[in-house]
């Protein structure tokens, strides 16, 4: 039975950019519901209403809710096991996982939209703080990044020659990270990486600039 998939999100959002990854490497239709961040519209309703942490992204699986990309994307990945997101042993797993949480814990929570405005509101920083802010602890998380892949074999992707949990997690934040020019000097790895998921249709589908609600 083929499940009905509603997901909320913001085409600049990393978060929802890594489910709208791996719905697409699985090929599942799904039913896009735009959440304007910068308007505010994920405190108000009718979105508060849905959502108990007022973030995005959030999948409505069959009236069912699931938040926080990482449970998202596992879910995907065991309801629908083809193709994998993650390696069948359990080391394979671990490495994947931690490659996916250096970004999802240690450099996304530090850059993300609420806390550049907090940043900027509550603590009065100029907008050239700000930005140094971001691309510091973007590049020293890359860098971090970078060492762990050139820690594995050589592979197309992240972990192996298909796409992995950890792909769904460097795309967007190197997307992200080019907007706001940090600098990607040494992380060839990385970068080669990037550019390999870059030409796969799945990739390309779920970029911001495909999105319904993108705004140049």
């Amino acid at each position: 039975m083929t499940e009905n998939l509603k997901l909320h999100s913001y085409f600049r959002s990393s978060a929802s950019f890594r489910v709208r990854i791996a719905l697409e490497l699985k090929g599942l239709p799904y039913d896009y519901v735009a959440v304007h961040l910068p308007r505010g519209d994920h405190k108000k309703p009718p979105y508060a209403d849905l959502s108990a942490d007022t973030l995005v992204p959030l999948l409505e699986i069959d009236g069912q809710k699931l938040s926080q990309s990482m449970a998202i994307i596992e879910y995907l990945d065991d309801k629908h096991p083809t193709p994998a997101l993650l390696p069948a042993d359990a080391l394979g797993r671990a490495k994947v996982r931690a490659l996916a949480q250096s970004i999802s814990c240690d450099i996304h929570p530090l850059n993300n939209l609420r806390i550049l405005k907090y940043l900027v509101k509550e603590l009065k920083a100029e907008e050239d703080a700000k930005n140094t802010w971001y691309r510091h602890w973007c590049r020293e998380g890359l860098v971090a990044f970078d060492k762990q892949l050139g820690q594995m074999p050589a592979s197309t992707y992240c972990y192996g020659d298909t796409p992995t949990l950890a792909d769904c997690c460097l795309v967007p934040q190197i997307f992200n990270a080019q907007r706001f020019d940090v600098n990607f000097d040494g992380l060839t790895r990385t970068l080669a990486v990037h550019e390999a998921c870059m030409k796969l249709p799945a990739f390309k589908k779920a970029q911001p600039s495909s999105c319904p609600d993108f705004e140049a």
